[in-house]
């Protein structure tokens, strides 16, 4: 009987946990499938229609949208806008992880440094963007005003209107803002770092280059690689900031503020839903090279 009523007791604490484990999953698997799977497989349904985002009035249009992506060339041009967020974001990288390495040191005032480099990253997009566009103007901006001061008016500029230079100012936006979080991850992962290998490298006589090259970068190799990856999707998926700015114009547009107005300006939702579904084809294809070619797991 003892061991009749143990063994039920263990039923009715398994289906208790059981149903514990399931009441706590419900809910954020309801709000996954609400939020993300349904909108993006709706998204690839409508991709193969000529939805005007107005209605329910579509018909099925096959291949046709995705044909139209891959024989007009000008589609894919975009792209070379989104290449300047990408070196701007690894330069943002490298800078990141040398403020993090300096500002867990020892060095007097550290703390009130790493809220100036993060608080860029608090303000809101549609600040940011005002306010450089004060950095920015060619007659008043403060940036054309430094380069008057200090006595190199041939530097000057129309920073935004320069078809040259309009993307390279719009990739330092993103940079210098995102900056601050980045640094913020990379000190975390420093701080992890048992000091133990710091003191055997300094015993052995190696530089401080060396113990940055042999101890630190192994060591948040993994960080790093999620860095990375965070700067090639962040530089695929620019948006706010050349919109807000510039709203595409000048030479400005990357793949998704295409995207954005194909579907909003041409109403053409069709179409751009097969643009978005080509971006993230893209993505999921340099995330596969990266995890596959540049940091492969050694076996």
């Amino acid at each position: 009987m003892e061991s009749e009523e143990q063994r039920m007791n263990q039923l009715s604490y398994k289906a208790q946990r059981r149903l514990i484990l399931f009441g706590f999953l419900i809910v954020p698997v309801a709000l996954c499938l609400t939020f993300s799977y349904y909108p993006a497989a709706s998204l690839i349904y409508y991709s193969f229609t000529d939805w005007t985002g107005t209605g329910w009035d579509m018909n099925w249009v096959g291949l046709d949208n995705y044909k139209q992506i891959f024989t007009e060339p000008e589609v894919f041009l975009a792209l070379k806008n989104n290449a300047y967020y990408f070196v701007g974001g690894l330069i943002q990288v490298a800078l990141s992880l040398w403020f993090a390495v300096i500002l867990t040191s020892r060095l007097k005032g550290r703390y009130g440094f790493r809220v100036m480099l993060f608080l860029p990253y608090v303000l809101h997009s549609v600040a940011t963007v005002i306010m450089f566009k004060n950095v920015y103007h060619l007659d008043y901006g403060s940036l054309n005003s430094l380069l008057r001061t200090i006595g190199l008016e041939s530097w000057q500029q129309s920073w935004l209107g320069n078809p040259h230079l309009v993307n390279v100012s719009l990739a330092f936006i993103s940079m210098w803002k995102y900056m601050g979080l980045n640094m913020v991850i990379f000190i975390g992962a420093l701080q992890s770092i048992p000091s133990d290998l710091y003191e055997a490298g300094s015993i052995d006589g190696a530089s401080g280059w060396q113990k940055f090259r042999y101890i630190t970068v192994p060591s948040i190799k993994s960080v790093l690689s999620l860095m990375l990856l965070l700067t090639l999707t962040g530089a695929l998926e620019a948006f706010d900031i050349p919109y807000i700015m510039m709203l595409g114009a000048n030479g400005t547009s990357t793949f998704v503020v295409q995207t954005v107005d194909t579907a909003f300006k041409y109403q053409s939702f069709g179409l751009a839903s097969a643009m978005a579904v080509v971006l993230l084809i893209i993505v999921i294809f340099f995330i596969i090279i990266q995890r596959k070619v540049l940091f492969r797991e050694e076996r």
